[in-house]
């Protein structure tokens, strides 16, 4: 045993790696090593945690303070030292969840004490609103303290705002007086029973859940609160919360107007704000607010805020054209720091957004506290935890960027989108004038650098010609359609609704010799899309990725622009099972080089759900324009929505936006107002065909169709099938199935019916049929025989199209077919015949493919 000096570290021998042979010592031998040999020992495990068995020996060469220690002694070290880690990680990992239990108990008892104070509140209430129901008499002669203090706070609660004197900038006395009621009366609803708080369905507490979560009831106004733990310190997390543009996409500036600071090292600022809208139905908000920041005796950080109005007193803020002036009722962020590391939150957001300004059918997205909570309260807790567990280091870094650099992304399209929304004409947007009709909105911008920013590399588009930026835009009310799936189905089918050569335009315009479309092209780039995920949100509420376009031309023109496309894709709120306040789909066109500072055009959808309900019977625009499309089992499916008694409302924004050069200014806005009124037109479709089935997350009909020509084509088909062949098809399920068309839809062969014309175009499949072309019957027809097979499959169906229609049937060799996503499936053998009507007159031509699967 080597002799050691006074401090060294001991290890006991041991062959706890299962892989090694024993080693041949004594079972109570100890190794001690010296603090030279810990430190040389401790950079190779730095450098490699689990050296190999020559690294060890060249380990012993190399450092000669090593070479009376035996190899497998030095094995021995690196195995205990590497259970010493895998201890020490555990260590941590469970003192860390036992704070963020020990802070969730401390907050769940202060949340239980509050809501006792609370329901004590309501139970003399009640009480005594029972003592004047039984004697009118008492409520004029009843002065006893309670009853005064009771009623007197419902009528702070119902009417808040209380009149002051004039109080100027100039005074700091006066605008602190007004922060200190601002914190006041915060206070009282962060921690205090001021306001009646409804915890949302769905929000439960836990170490790592994002909080507590709870909206108004019966408050002048609509107001959220939340409670949460995150581990970053109380100053970190305020520095966070004051930058409201990184985290709240609604907001498009602050402006600190002034500074004052006071004499208990607290901050006032006088803030003045603008907010996007939301559609195109309705006016922008601004806000003209005191915040006021401070330390509390407990080290808590306190940041509240109000606007400052006549009723509250103070200077009067700026007055911007085309918008709305909105009132912030006392809110604000309380930050506790918590023992060991982190922090507690708690954040009220109490709004009034002037809802009468807005059309009565619009209304519930400004008096709805719901999405109040979602659009602010929920997204600062969720933006202040993922800032944290992206400096944990526990996030691999994608594509060699940052997490965020992603978070860049994210905001410029998010804001770009709200930015075409509302079109603000500071921002360089002027209206064009109309073609007569108000159902789409075009404006432009000449100005198109100052919209991107300076911090954006110029589009070569901008620079080598004269051009800028059109918008076309529009929204419309959908009924029983749910956003999440609607948005869902726009990203996975982007075929069912977008142009190829609108898509190729807005790729060519990144270029600096861009192609003019001054028209809808429709052939050419029908290639398949493919989706490259690149980032996502700590509860995967929100993901970036980017979108492959494959380009396949057929034209010569096409073959010379037959180039793949990207576009950067941000999808937000797909998730059926958790509340959102929208549904979003925003993508940009992208060059192969993704640079950080690319221009980008963005361009998309926006489904935010409306909470009131309406009568099944009333029909709606959606509704009327689609109804003659026969979707669903039996056609029932309205019927049977018309039924259910009540269908959600959900308002779509559309906008997308173009560049353009001066001299095709007038082309490109006809363009994009037919491209709209298109894109609308396939939106309404989709809504129609998900709206009725309350499926779930499965998109398109999973019952056969019931009209009498479903199984009459059903019988033609498996009786020309035996006709020609001489047998039967071996159905994959009989049982319940009472008819040939419950046979054909259930077998488990992809059967396909496409139309006798020199383009077939697809009329009618089974359930697998729809499964491995991922599309729905309604838009089964917009498919073509052409998209679905490969160069092999043509050739062959080519070759064999004459015995087909001499002979009525051929076999046809395995091979690949494409989905309508561009997914590639593989089928073992396909049978095609020729399906003839009752007076044998060729009808269509029926595919079967035996055995397909997805590769």
């Amino acid at each position: 045993m080597a002799a050691a000096a006074v401090g060294g570290r001991g290890e006991r021998l041991s062959s706890s790696s299962p892989t090694a042979a024993a080693p041949q010592v004594d079972a109570g031998k100890y190794v001690r090593y010296t603090p030279e040999q810990v430190e040389a020992l401790e950079r190779v495990y730095t450098e490699c945690p689990k050296p190999s068995s020559l690294r060890r020996q060249q380990l012993i060469r190399e450092c000669p303070i090593l070479s009376n220690i035996e190899p497998k002694q030095i094995k021995v070290w690196f195995q205990n030292r590497r259970c010493r880690e895998k201890q020490r990680k555990e260590a941590s990992r469970l003192q860390t969840v036992n704070r963020k239990l020990n802070a969730m108990n401390k907050l769940l008892m202060e949340e239980n004490d509050r809501l006792q104070k609370q329901v004590s509140r309501l139970v003399y209430e009640n009480g005594y609103m029972r003592t004047q129901l039984h004697n009118p008499s008492a409520a004029t002669t009843d002065t006893s303290c309670e009853s005064v203090v009771t009623s007197g706070q419902h009528h702070q609660q119902q009417n808040p705002a209380v009149l002051h004197p004039q109080r100027d900038a100039n005074n700091p006395a006066g605008l602190l007086a007004i922060a200190e009621e601002t914190l006041a009366e915060f206070m009282s609803k962060a921690t205090g029973t001021a306001v009646e708080w409804v915890q949302m369905v769905g929000m439960k507490p836990g170490p790592d859940s994002i909080g507590i979560i709870a909206v108004s009831h019966n408050c002048s106004g609509v107001a959220a609160r939340a409670c949460g733990l995150v581990s970053l310190e109380p100053t970190k997390v305020a520095e966070i919360l004051k930058d409201r543009p990184s985290w709240y996409r609604d907001c498009r500036c602050v402006d600190i107007i002034h500074v004052i600071p006071t004499g208990n090292g607290g901050t006032i600022e006088l803030i003045y704000m603008q907010t996007y809208a939301p559609t195109t139905l309705a006016a922008p908000r601004d806000f003209w607010t005191l915040r006021y920041t401070s330390g509390l005796e407990d080290g808590s950080l306190v940041i509240c805020e109000r606007s400052l109005t006549q009723s509250t007193g103070g200077p009067s803020g700026p007055n911007t054209p085309n918008f709305i002036r909105a009132e912030v009722l006392p809110s604000g962020y309380l930050i506790r720091p918590c023992e060991g590391g982190g922090s507690m939150i708690y954040i009220v957001d109490h709004v009034d957004l002037d809802a009468w300004s807005v059309p009565e059918v619009l209304r519930p997205l400004y008096e709805s506290p719901k999405i109040l909570a979602q659009k602010m309260t929920i997204a600062a807790l969720r933006h202040i935890r993922q800032i944290a567990h992206e400096s944990s280091g526990e996030i691999p870094y994608g594509a060699g960027r940052q997490p965020a650099v992603f978070r860049t992304f994210s905001q410029r399209l998010s804001r770009g989108f709200n930015d075409a929304v509302s079109g603000f004409p500071d921002d360089g947007w002027s209206l064009l004038s109309s073609d007569g009709s108000e159902d789409i909105t075009i404006s432009v911008n000449s100005s198109p650098n100052k919209l991107v920013g300076s911090h954006v590399s110029p589009n070569p588009l901008f620079s080598t010609v004269g051009g800028g930026i059109l918008c076309a835009k529009a929204s419309m009310l959908l009924q029983n359609v749910p956003p999440a799936l609607l948005v869902r189905f726009l990203r996975e089918h982007r075929s069912e609704w977008a142009d190829p050569g609108v898509d190729a335009y807005s790729a060519a315009s990144l270029r600096a010799s861009p192609y003019a479309v001054p028209g809808l092209r429709t052939s050419g780039f029908m290639g398949s899309q493919v989706i490259l995920p690149l980032a996502h949100t700590l509860e995967h509420e929100e993901f970036l990725e980017v979108i492959r376009l494959e380009g396949h031309g057929f034209s010569h023109d096409e073959v010379l622009l037959s180039r793949d496309m990207y576009l950067l894709q941000l999808c937000s709120g797909v998730d059926e099972n958790a509340t959102s306040a929208s549904a979003q789909l925003v993508f940009a066109p992208i060059d192969e080089s993704f640079a950080d500072d690319a221009p980008l055009l963005p361009s998309g959808f926006r489904v935010i759900p409306l909470d009131t309900k309406m009568d099944g019977p009333s029909a709606t625009r959606t509704l009327d324009l689609a109804s003659a499309l026969e979707v669903g089992p039996g056609g029932a499916s309205r019927a049977s929505v018309e039924a259910s008694g009540t269908c959600n409302r959900s308002v779509l924004t559309i906008a997308f936006q173009f560049s353009y050069e001066n001299h095709l200014r007038e082309s490109v806005a006809a363009m994009a107002r037919s491209y709209v009124r298109a894109v609308m037109a396939s939106v309404q479709r989709v809504a129609v065909a998900i709206a009725p089935s309350r499926l779930g997350p499965q998109i398109g009909m999973k019952h056969p169709p019931a009209s009498p020509e479903a199984l009459t084509l059903a019988s033609w088909i498996g009786r020309s099938y035996r006709a020609h062949t001489g047998a039967d098809i071996r159905w994959s399920d009989t049982e319940d199935a009472d008819s040939p068309l419950a046979l054909l839809w259930k077998h488990s062969d992809a059967i396909l019916c496409c139309s006798l014309k020199p383009a077939p175009m697809f009329t009618f499949a089974n359930n697998a049929g729809l499964d491995i072309l991922e599309t729905t019957l309604v838009n089964l027809q917009d498919i073509s025989l052409e998209m679905i097979l490969d160069d092999e499959g043509r050739k062959a169906l080519c070759s064999e199209f004459p015995k087909i229609m001499q002979q009525g049937f051929t076999y046809l060799p395995g091979g690949v077919c494409k989905s309508s996503m561009g997914r590639q499936a593989s089928y073992e053998q396909a049978v095609a015949w020729k399906v003839l009507s009752d007076d044998d007159a060729p009808h269509c031509l029926a595919f079967m493919l035996v055995n397909w699967t997805f590769m």
